[in-house]
C-alpha cells in the first residue's frame, strides 16, 4: 500500500519550481547570445512555451507520455484532461508523492525540451511557425519518446535503457531536432560573418540559473529526498564544474585565452551530458564525464560545425545533442548498482550489454527525432512558412561590439 511521504513531497515541489526556472534561465542564456534586436523574440518564445506546453501537457500530453501503455509505444488518451490523475500516489512512477505532483514535475521537462531547439533556429523562424512546430513536436516526438523510456510498459524501458533525468528524452531528442531545424531552415543571411553575442552578462546569468535549476532537474528525478537525490545532486555539480574547466583550459591552450562564453558553454555541456547518468554514477565518474564532455563539445562547436558549414545558431545540437548522446553512452560504461540498486552495472563494472542497450536507445530516439522533426518543419513551412522576412533577417556586423572584448575575460 502506498502512502504520501511529506519529505519526498516537499523535495519534489521544490524540484518542480527549480525546473520551471530553467526555461526563463534558458531565455537569458540564449537571449544574451543573439543580436540586440532579437533578444526579446528569444525570451518571448521561451516564455510562450511555458504557457502553451503546460496546457498541452494537461490536455493530453501527460496521458500520451505516462498513461496506461499501448504496445510499448504510447500511453493513449485515458488520462486526458487529468482524468484519473488524482492526489493519491501512483506506484508505477512515484509511490510516495501525489500523482498530480509527479505530473506537474514532468510537465516542466516537457516545457524546456522544445525550448532547447530554439537555439538552432534563433533569429530566422517566424513566431507562428515556431508555435505550430513546437506543439506538433511536443505531441509527436517528445510524448511518445517519454513513454518509450520512462512510461510504464515503454519498450525502451523494458529493454533496460537507463536515462535518469532526460539524456535521451530531453537532450538527444532536442539536439537531433535542432540539427534538423538548422538544416531545413538553412543559414542566416551573412553567416558566418555575424555579430558576436550582444550581452554576455545576460548569458552568464542564464547559465547560472540553468545550473541552479539543474539540481531540481537531476536530483529531483530521484523522486525522493533520500540518498539517491544527494548522489545525483553531487554528480550534477561536479560534472558542470569539470566541463567548465575543461572547455576553458582547452581555449587557453589553443586560443591563448579562456572566454566567458567558453566557460558557460562547458558548464552547460557538463550538465547536459551527466543528466542521463546522474543517478547511476559515482562523483568520480561524473567528473570524468564532465571533463571529457568539455573537450568533445568544444570540438563539436568550434571545429565540426565550422567545417560542415551548418548554422546551428546557439549550438543546440553541438552542446545538447552531442553532449546528450555522449552522456547516454557514458551511462552504459560508468553506471553502477552501488550508487543505484534499481539501475544496472555498465561496461566498467563487467556488463558490456548495458552499453549496447544505451547505444540502441540513443540511435532509435535520435533517428526518430531527426526524421520526424524534419518532416514537421517541412509541413509547417507549407502551412504558414518558416522563415522571417529578409528585412528582419539582415545580420550584418554590430560595430558597437568588438569580438575580442566581447569574449575575452582573461588576457
Amino acid at each position: 500500500m502506498t502512502s504520501i511521504d511529506t519529505g519526498d513531497t516537499a523535495w519534489l515541489l521544490i524540484s518542480t519550481a527549480l525546473v520551471m526556472l530553467m526555461t526563463p534561465g534558458l531565455a537569458f542564456f540564449y537571449g544574451g547570445l543573439v543580436r540586440r534586436k532579437n533578444i526579446l523574440s528569444i525570451m518571448v518564445q521561451c516564455m510562450m512555451l511555458v504557457a502553451v506546453i503546460s496546457l498541452q501537457w494537461v490536455a493530453f500530453g501527460y496521458s500520451l507520455s505516462f498513461g496506461p501503455d499501448h504496445a510499448g509505444i504510447i500511453g493513449g488518451l485515458s488520462w486526458a484532461g487529468l482524468h484519473g490523475v488524482g492526489l493519491a500516489p501512483n506506484p508505477d512512477y512515484a509511490a510516495t508523492v501525489p500523482h498530480q505532483l509527479f505530473m506537474v514535475y514532468q510537465m516542466m521537462f516537457a516545457v524546456i525540451t522544445p525550448a532547447l531547439i530554439i537555439g538552432a533556429f534563433a533569429e530566422r523562424m517566424r513566431f507562428s511557425a515556431f508555435l505550430l512546430f513546437s506543439v506538433l513536436w511536443a505531441t509527436i516526438v517528445y510524448d511518445p519518446m517519454a513513454h518509450w523510456v520512462w512510461g510504464a510498459g515503454g519498450f525502451l524501458k523494458e529493454m533496460g535503457a537507463l536515462d535518469f533525468a532526460g539524456g535521451i528524452v530531453v537532450h538527444v531528442s532536442a539536439g537531433t531536432g535542432a540539427l534538423a531545424a538548422a538544416l531545413v531552415l538553412g543559414r542566416r543571411r551573412g553567416y558566418p560573418e555575424i555579430s558576436p553575442p550582444h550581452n554576455l552578462p545576460f548569458a552568464i546569468l542564464g547559465a547560472a540559473l540553468l545550473w541552479f535549476g539543474w539540481f531540481g532537474f537531476n536530483a529531483g528525478s530521484a523522486l525522493t529526498s533520500g540518498t539517491l537525490a544527494v548522489s545525483a545532486f553531487i554528480s550534477t555539480h561536479m560534472a558542470a564544474a569539470a566541463g567548465a574547466l575543461a572547455w576553458a583550459v582547452l581555449e587557453w591552450v589553443l586560443s591563448k585565452r579562456p572566454t566567458a562564453l567558453g566557460i558557460i558553454s562547458g558548464a552547460i555541456a557538463g550538465l547536459a551530458t551527466v543528466t542521463p547518468a546522474a543517478g547511476y554514477v559515482t562523483p568520480a565518474g561524473a567528473i570524468l564525464i564532465g571533463f571529457l564532455t568539455g573537450i568533445i563539445c568544444y570540438f563539436s562547436v568550434v571545429w565540426v560545425k565550422a567545417r560542415l558549414g551548418y548554422d546551428d545558431s546557439l549550438d543546440a545540437f553541438g552542446v545538447h545533442g552531442v553532449g546528450g548522446m555522449f552522456g547516454v553512452l557514458m551511462t552504459g560504461i560508468l553506471a553502477t548498482t552501488a550508487v543505484n540498486p534499481d539501475g544496472a552495472d555498465g561496461l566498467a563494472y563487467g556488463h558490456a550489454k548495458q552499453l549496447l542497450i544505451q547505444f540502441l536507445a540513443m540511435i532509435i530516439c535520435g533517428a526518430f527525432s531527426f526524421v520526424v522533426s524534419w518532416g514537421l518543419l517541412k509541413l509547417v513551412d507549407r502551412v504558414v512558412g518558416l522563415r522571417v522576412s529578409p528585412d528582419h533577417e539582415n545580420i550584418g556586423l554590430d560595430l558597437t561590439q568588438h569580438r575580442e572584448s566581447a569574449y575575452t575575460i582573461v588576457g
